[in-house]
């Protein structure tokens, strides 16, 4: 795939949009409100401490995980490269940065400051000296991957007493959203469809994390406007392009292979699952559409014969060069390929929302206990996901699964306490073998093609097929 490093000829904008999302009342957003509130890690205490299942084996795979541990000590850098032809050391920050959402997750759940002490301690590290993301076209990546997940592990201990906040909130903004705003805004100078969806996700994730943990209500809004109507592939109607009579709704990228295909609809999930917590609901937009997407990928991953609408999408850089690719069926899989991502999207749907949901119950059952960063092998797709969904996301069904999405419940109000405050204390007031499961990059994109079966013709102008609803087996 042409990464198009550097090339800003013909360099296309944000599609505009006609509307604003509804966020949080006030004058920011409810915090603790990204991928876990108040409620959540109020949940996931009083259910180890009562050793229910399955949260307990949950628990388990949290606190046996390396990262987890109360010792990790940081190694923050000036610069953090990602792509061919870099000194690439971002190895080091997405191992930190999982070590301090790990940290911050135990302690809610322990109630053990010295994890909190932990995670706050690898924050404040990098904060103070972080100042760049830089590389290949994979530096986006690295600001949209790494950059969601340091929000969230901040997010976590921004009431504790010894967390530079404001600095904190500096670097998220200035180091990773600047990156992933200009990435949605620019691709890279590319051709908007250049960049499979799983590139437009992980900054998308970025751009909402950031906006929510940096109380910036416009940043928000572009992440939200975005996934609803985005010209990249990540937008929702780009990423699931036909919606099927049997219920089910293509995944674009399971036409290139399974391992970015999990990637997508992980971020996706990841995506609505913050929106949701403030109160957006995105999950259920457009008659449920990432329901039906999410749906095909659990069924065609777990081996199960699905449709595939062939797609074709412009590659290359306006006056640098063109091309065409068309994927034209869903690559092959290994039924045993994990990603931990299961868990949180099939929670929504049958237990808050008390929806079907069939092929998610089983996958979400056959992944469990689902574990996180440094359980799915040590390379750089082995932490994109922030993981321990069995522990996080498992919840009982809803007593209303009508209810609209409300703003997590907001402490940013309450008196200032030195000590961090953990869902414990205020509730009582392994891994598979294989490769690289990289995002994308340079030196797996010929593997991924091979395995994907995907036809590349050079030259050429595309218009890209945008279908809403097509019969099963068409071959339009």
């Amino acid at each position: 795939m042409l990464k198009a490093t550097g090339a800003a000829a013909g360099a296309v904008g944000i599609a505009s949009v006609a509307t604003t999302p509804s966020v949080a009342a006030g004058s920011g957003f409810a915090h603790p409100g990204l991928l876990h509130t108040r409620t959540d890690l109020a949940r996931m205490a009083a259910k180890v401490k009562a050793g229910a299942a399955p949260y307990t084996a949950g628990f388990a795979k949290l606190t046996a995980n390396r990262h987890a541990q109360s010792g990790w000590a940081a190694n923050p850098q000036a610069v953090v490269y990602r792509g061919a032809g870099s000194p690439q050391n971002y190895a080091t920050l997405y191992n930190d940065i999982h070590a301090a959402y790990q940290n911050a997750l135990r302690y809610h759940v322990s109630g053990d400051s010295t994890h909190a002490d932990t995670a706050v301690a690898i924050l404040n590290a990098w904060s103070a000296k972080l100042t760049a993301v830089q590389g290949s076209a994979d530096r986006f990546l690295c600001a949209g991957l790494q950059g969601y997940q340091a929000a969230n592990a901040a997010e976590l201990v921004r009431n504790h007493g010894d967390f530079d906040l404001g600095r904190f909130q500096e670097m998220q903004s200035k180091v990773f959203g600047a990156v992933s705003d200009n990435f949605l805004a620019q691709h890279n100078g590319a051709f908007n469809s250049n960049y499979w969806p799983n590139w437009d996700l992980a900054n998308m994730a970025c751009v909402l994390a950031t906006g929510i943990f940096c109380d910036d209500k416009a940043q928000v809004a572009r992440a939200v406007d975005y996934f609803k109507h985005g010209a990249g592939l990540g937008a929702i109607k780009n990423a699931i392009p036909v919606v099927y009579d049997d219920g089910l709704a293509e995944w674009l990228e399971a036409g290139r292979d399974q391992g970015h295909a999990l990637l997508g609809v992980g971020l996706m999930g990841t995506f609505c699952e913050m929106a949701w917590n403030q109160g957006i609901d995105l999950y259920g937009y457009d008659d449920n559409r990432f329901l039906k997407g999410a749906q095909y990928v659990a069924k065609w991953s777990m081996g199960g014969k699905v449709s595939y609408t062939a797609n074709t999408r412009q590659k290359g850089a306006p006056g640098v060069w063109s091309g065409r690719e068309t994927a034209t069926a869903a690559a092959g899989v290994d039924p045993n390929f994990q990603r931990p991502i299961w868990a949180m999207i099939a929670n929504h749907y049958t237990k808050r929302r008390g929806l079907s949901a069939t092929y998610l119950t089983q996958i979400a059952a056959k992944s469990a206990p689902e574990g996180g960063g440094g359980d799915f092998g040590p390379n750089s797709g082995g932490f994109d996901q922030l993981g321990f969904g069995t522990l996080a996301f498992t919840r009982d069904k809803a007593a209303d699964t009508k209810a609209t999405p409300k703003p997590a419940a907001s402490a940013s109000g309450a008196a200032s306490d030195p000590r961090p405050q953990s869902a414990a204390t205020a509730s009582a007031s392994a891994s598979p073998a294989g490769g690289d499961l990289a995002a994308t990059g340079s030196n797996d994109a010929i593997g991924w093609a091979a395995a994907a079966g995907i036809t590349t013709v050079a030259g050429g102008l595309l218009l890209m097929r945008r279908r809403d609803r097509v019969r099963r087996g068409s071959a339009e």
